[in-house]
């Protein structure tokens, strides 16, 4: 018989054996932790951010202290450019609720509710009441856990605001009830007052003038989130009325919400609009290609040469001609532009289903070649007998990428019959972080590796290095990071995937959930053809490794637009050249 340890030393050997966990070990757990809590109050049904489970979340997110909310750890100083980044992301009015509740859709777009859509993401949002926000959530369990990121962020900075705003004693700061003054009183911030006011918001921050300066205008840039000071002042409110009076906030779910998460019931919906489309069209035979993108490159590389060669100062070439149409006096190009299209082979399928992913369907039938951009490199004989189909689709959202393609790829049904796809190339192109380079920089990955789990997605990727190579931008290849949420990360996890024998180039959120779909429509359930044309390349939109680079730092602009239409223009000329 083997000898038996003596009791007493088992406590000495662990101590020896015992080695001290990496940061990068200490974040991952913060996310694992972060997302059991969250899953587990999902099914539980309500929370209260200062209650048990709401410190759990509290406390894991200040371990993780993602780059992207910059200086949440730091108790005296509210994190300014997070604050920007998440007021965006959530509806107009949201400081000034105590009750947040998450639904499913139930009827709240038929009411007298005026629907609140945040400045950078496409959901729906009611205000119920003074107190209550009610937010639509359609996209799946990605969305859920980016809202109750951000609304926890919110809690931690609340916090800060409000201890700056009491003294030793318990009292208002004289600084807090100026800008009650200022808020409450209406008080217009003008040449006159402009300075008094900043310094005294500038000390409830804890930032300098300068950088509250900065983020005052910032914030008043958009006129789809409340200023500054409104901000500021209401979430300082409530969390000392939540403090002073007892008055608690509270997040909830709707019973209907979590009884439809995970069954595909918006991405079913969106996917028969599309197929029912292409049969009553007599397009399903026809060769497909699926563009996974925005909904504005692919078409102007392929229309805006006809629709606009007239314009004055005369055709340059596409990127320049996108440039001049991001911009704000050139909108009626972009009218000019969608209706040329919209009379030359493309059919517009807004999302009525709840999922926000709108859809293009470009029939190439439809097309007189002699009038396409010269930068468009065509196969006249393949086009003109092949008639490809291109069904673009906007940007899908986290986990969502694997519920809109899972059942776009399933057979049309047609009564009793199942009539398949024939879907020739997939192409995936987007915008993630780059974990070597900078903002504007490509990515071609051959892998895709889900954090936090063990899945990992290794595919042949019809493109290449070698297709950049000539585009005077920097351009990385080797796998990425599939991640829970953007919001989510930090440098420690960041640096390990890069510099371990990972080798990861670089992050983005729905690549792995991509070919989850992908792969068990080609090898499991042969619903399309195992020689499917897979292509995916991206840009970088930010390095969350560099200081000041993060997503929080501000959007790419103008940078973004050569390398987006880089990669429209190589994945077009891969499709109508016929080059499977």
């Amino acid at each position: 018989m083997p000898k038996l340890i003596d009791p007493k030393y088992i406590k000495k050997y662990m101590s020896i054996i015992q080695v001290k966990r990496t940061r990068a070990q200490e974040s991952r757990a913060a996310i694992e932790r972060l997302y059991i809590v969250m899953r587990h109050l999902f099914n539980r049904g309500y929370y209260k951010p200062f209650g048990v489970s709401g410190t759990a979340i509290r406390q894991a997110l200040l371990t993780l202290s993602p780059e992207i909310y910059g200086s949440i750890t730091d108790p005296d100083k509210v994190e300014l450019d997070g604050l920007l980044y998440v007021m965006e992301r959530l509806p107009k009015g949201i400081e000034e609720c105590r009750f947040v509740k998450l639904t499913s859709e139930e009827g709240y777009g038929g009411s007298n509710f005026d629907v609140i859509i945040p400045a950078k993401r496409r959901r729906h949002c009611y205000r119920i009441d003074e107190e209550q926000m009610f937010i639509e959530i359609t996209r799946g369990r990605s969305e859920i856990y980016d809202i109750l990121t951000h609304l926890t962020f919110l809690y931690i900075e609340a916090e800060k605001i409000k201890n700056r705003a009491l003294d030793e004693k318990g009292n208002k700061t004289r600084e807090w009830v100026k800008m009650e003054k200022v808020v409450e009183g209406g008080v217009a911030i003008d040449a006159a007052n402009r300075e008094l006011a900043f310094s005294y918001l500038s000390t409830i921050l804890g930032r300098t003038f300068e950088e509250t300066e900065q983020t005052y205008d910032r914030f008043q840039g958009s006129d789809l989130h409340h200023g500054l000071f409104h901000v500021v002042y209401w979430l300082g409110k409530i969390a000392l009325e939540e403090s002073l009076e007892e008055r608690d906030r509270s997040i909830s779910f709707t019973a209907t919400l979590r009884e439809r998460i995970g069954h595909h019931i918006y991405g079913d919906r969106w996917a028969r609009q599309i197929k029912d489309y292409l049969h009553s069209n007599d397009l399903i035979e026809q060769p497909l290609h699926v563009i996974s993108a925005n909904l504005h490159s692919v078409l102007n590389s392929i229309y805006a040469y006809p629709a606009l060669k007239k314009m004055p100062g005369g055709w340059k070439t596409i990127e320049h001609t996108a440039l001049e149409l991001s911009k704000p006096q050139h909108a009626a190009w972009n009218d000019k532009v969608r209706a040329y299209a919209g009379e030359n082979g493309v059919k517009y399928l807004d999302d009525p289903s709840g999922t926000n992913i709108s859809v293009q369907i470009i029939n190439t039938a439809a097309w007189d070649l002699k009038k396409l951009a010269p930068e468009l490199a065509l196969n006249e004989d393949y086009l003109q007998k092949e008639k490809p189909v291109i069904i673009v689709l906007d940007y899908a959202f986290g986990e969502q990428a694997y519920e809109i393609m899972d059942e776009l790829l399933r057979p049309v049904e047609v009564g009793s019959d199942q009539i398949p796809l024939s879907i020739s190339s997939i192409s995936i192109m987007g915008k993630a972080g780059i974990l070597s380079g900078g903002k504007g920089d490509i990515m071609v990955p051959n892998a895709h590796i889900y954090e936090g789990t063990a899945d990992n997605y290794p595919f042949d990727n019809a493109l290449s290095v070698e297709d950049f190579k000539e585009v005077g931008l920097q351009v990385y290849e080797g796998p990425m990071i599939t991640v829970l949420g953007t919001s989510l990360q930090n440098k420690n996890i960041l640096h390990y995937f890069r510099n371990s024998s990972w080798k990861c180039i670089g992050l983005e959120m729905e690549g792995a959930h991509y070919q989850k779909a992908i792969q068990a429509a080609t090898r499991i359930r042969k619903s399309i053809s195992e020689n499917t044309i897979l292509r995916y390349a991206y840009y970088a939109s930010d390095n969350p490794l560099v200081t000041g680079s993060t997503l929080a730092s501000g959007s790419l602009g103008a940078v973004g637009v050569k390398p987006t239409y880089l990669i429209t223009l190589k994945l077009l000329e891969k499709i109508l050249q016929g080059n499977l």
